[in-house]
């Protein structure tokens, strides 16, 4: 069994608000990240994605950073870190971040029209954060080339499918009855 699929099906469950969701490493900073899951992880995502003739990889804070950091590293493509704090500097665009957790502003730096991006992030469980994402990165004029998250939390809402984008995915995974079930091993489904 891959490291991926064996640290969701081993992650702590916790219940919050009533909804109960897997504590990762990926998406969560905790436990403990190991360079071997890392690694297997950074090998999955430059084998999946469209990587022609990108010019960066664009990642949201913050649990994106650690696997855009390691993929831009392999590949030496640039990378862009979209942040919740404000610089003001000039080209500098804002974008309006709605999960099923949270709202928040987001801001978007040096990317710029006519720019390819692949956009990288840990997961999609409602498709707010990227569906904010790709309509800042069009209305910069940028090329979205391709869109990979990590793991996809079959939930069946996806903001993203709405802004007419489909992201290529590692794991699918839900929460049933306490522990993490896998819905299709291979992402994509």
């Amino acid at each position: 069994m891959d490291k991926l699929k064996q640290s969701l099906l081993e992650a702590p469950i916790i219940e919050k608000d009533g909804y109960h969701y897997f504590v990762h490493p990926i998406s969560d900073g905790v436990p403990m990240l190991r360079p071997e899951l890392l690694r297997e992880i950074v090998i999955k995502i430059i084998r999946k994605a469209e990587l022609d003739d990108v010019d960066k990889i664009v990642t949201p804070a913050a649990m994106g950073i650690h696997l855009s950091t390691a993929v831009s590293l392999m590949t030496d493509i640039p990378l862009v870190v979209v942040r919740k704090r404000k610089y003001g500097l000039d080209g500098e665009v804002a974008l309006s971040q709605v999960t099923g957790y949270s709202e928040n502003e987001m801001y978007v730096n040096d990317v710029y029209e006519g720019d390819r991006v692949l956009v990288l992030d840990d997961v999609l469980s409602t498709g707010g954060t990227l569906a904010a994402l790709t309509g800042a990165l069009e209305d910069i004029g940028a090329d979205i080339c391709d869109i990979v998250c990590v793991i996809k939390k079959d939930n069946g809402q996806n903001r993203l499918d709405d802004a007419g984008y489909d992201a290529k995915t590692l794991i699918n995974v839900l929460v049933e009855d306490g522990e993490v079930v896998v819905t299709d091993a291979h992402g994509d489904g």
